[in-house]
């Protein structure tokens, strides 16, 4: 890919790509800084990714990998603070609450299947891209995505729909 065609990719994706994030992470702020870092990455590799190669599930997968990643070091930074403090700890503050109900539904989610979920259903992916993209067999992406579709339902429905 060319520094033009790159930056052509990136003024296109990057927008779906931070909204993607979001959504298998639940913080937008987060899902910016590890999207624009997977980009940093790409443009060292530039030369090497392809239009038809999906680039776009290149970025993906390195900017779930990155918030895992930083998600993990959180934990265990915290783990460490209330070692050395002794325990005492200072009350978390709630989820903000102009969330969209979408973000608030896919937390209840486990990760894997929050991130089968929005790669199926927002990334517009078939099963088997998904499989691919996470490493898991197409039956077990079919069935995240049907516990997800169970877990989502009663979250996502109106209560006209629901019978209410």
């Amino acid at each position: 890919m060319t520094d033009d065609e790159f930056e052509e990719f990136y003024a296109h994706s990057v927008k779906d790509l931070v909204g993607q994030v979001y959504l298998m992470t639940g913080d937008l702020h987060e899902a910016q800084d590890v999207v624009q870092e997977a980009f940093v990455r790409a443009w060292g590799r530039r030369a090497r990714l392809r239009r038809d190669a999906g680039p776009e599930a290149w970025i993906r997968t390195v900017a779930w990998r990155l918030a895992v990643s930083r998600w993990r070091r959180r934990r265990r930074a915290g783990e460490a603070w209330r070692l050395h403090s002794g325990g005492r700890t200072e009350a978390a503050h709630g989820p903000d609450p102009s969330s969209v109900a979408l973000v608030d539904a896919l937390r209840l989610l486990s990760e894997r299947q929050r991130r089968v979920a929005v790669l199926h259903y927002v990334c517009d992916l078939t099963v088997e891209q998904v499989a691919a993209e996470t490493g898991l067999s197409s039956g077990t992406v079919k069935t995240h995505l049907s516990r997800a579709r169970a877990a989502l339902r009663p979250h996502l429905t109106s209560e006209e729909d629901q019978g209410v």
